[in-house]
């Protein structure tokens, strides 16, 4: 990944360096995730697809088919909370974000009470982020009850994950007093569980997570699978988590169907973009071509499809991007 992080910053500063042409570039930024996960595969895919730079053939051509002038590049932050507050400010154009985060920023709700982040809209719904709860192979827990006392891992600060998780574990009465807490990226957890440092480690992305897919083949792992009534229960507690299942056979040695509750990630953008450049990014997301780069890349980009894009989003209360949503009816997808 560090190779791939290299040959964005190339490409950069290969594109600072075009001359000057009838084209003048613009530049689009798109905050993902780390390394480890899947918001920073599928950031890269999406930056790929809406980017046609100044000087390519054109799409008929067998050229890049995004946004005439466009070069997207995907940046690898701490993921949504992160994300939604670059593009309120200006610092992105664009990131991935988790649907529950992204509301409660938008309307300044819960943790964000008092510090509304209005100018958040949506592009598309992307896919389901499994919430894994990873434990060292051989291990199991009755309920999240069981964590207190223990060294877990709650993903990082700036994170959605860690967000959503402090509320599921506070609901079991498990919290940063009675635990010993790990504040880590999806890559240092796994790492930190193999070396037995800590207990157990939280993660929401799209399954198959490459961190975990090398520690499920070298040292081993076990997921906690929930019950049904404790679907129920986070459901509850956070509306935009559902049930959903990661499937036997997704990580080796993982080989029963896994419960646990999912949320779905967001493509967000800034009101300040213009109707125009947010409409031709999201044709440009619908194209053929991104079509192709989807499902030949990571596993989950099978899952993001036009007809699943305005999944859940009127009962988000984040409104769409005017751009967008002249997109989506034109397409017919919207009335």
């Amino acid at each position: 990944m560090k190779f791939l992080q290299t040959l964005a910053g190339i490409a950069l500063a290969g594109a600072f360096a075009l001359p000057a042409a009838a084209q003048d570039p613009t530049f689009f930024r798109i905050g993902t995730g780390g390394a480890g996960g899947t918001y920073f595969p599928i950031g890269g895919t999406i930056a790929n697809g809406i980017s046609a730079p100044p000087g390519s053939r054109a799409c008929d051509e067998g050229g890049q088919c995004g946004v005439p002038g466009l070069i997207a590049i995907a940046q690898s932050t701490t993921a949504s909370v992160f994300n939604n507050a670059a593009v309120q400010n200006g610092e992105l154009e664009a990131g991935l974000a988790a649907a529950d985060v992204t509301r409660s920023m938008y309307l300044g709700e819960g943790k964000f009470e008092g510090k509304p982040h209005p100018k958040l809209r949506i592009v598309a719904n992307l896919f389901p982020e499994d919430l894994h709860l990873v434990m060292p192979k051989g291990s199991t827990i009755a309920d999240l009850g069981d964590l207190q006392g223990k060294r877990v891992g709650i993903a990082q600060a700036g994170s959605g994950t860690q967000v959503a998780v402090l509320q599921m574990l506070d609901a079991w009465g498990v919290n940063r007093d009675n635990m010993e807490e790990a504040e880590l990226n999806n890559s240092q957890s796994a790492e930190r569980l193999a070396d037995g440092q800590i207990d157990a480690y939280f993660y929401a992305a799209g399954w198959p997570v490459a961190a975990m897919v090398q520690l499920a083949s070298t040292k081993g792992m076990a997921l906690h699978s929930f019950s049904e009534e404790d679907l129920a229960k986070i459901n509850e507690i956070i509306p935009a988590y559902i049930p959903s299942k990661i499937p036997a056979g997704v990580y080796e040695g993982v080989d029963e169907d896994i419960l646990t509750p999912a949320v779905s990630a967001m493509l967000v953008v800034s009101s300040d973009l213009s109707d125009e450049l947010v409409y031709g990014l999201t044709k440009a997301l619908w194209n053929d071509n991104t079509r192709k780069l989807l499902d030949n890349g990571h596993a989950k980009g099978k899952q993001i499809t036009a007809e699943t894009a305005l999944d859940g989003v009127s009962a988000l209360g984040v409104p769409l991007h005017p751009g967008a949503e002249k997109f989506y009816k034109e397409a017919g997808l919207l009335k």
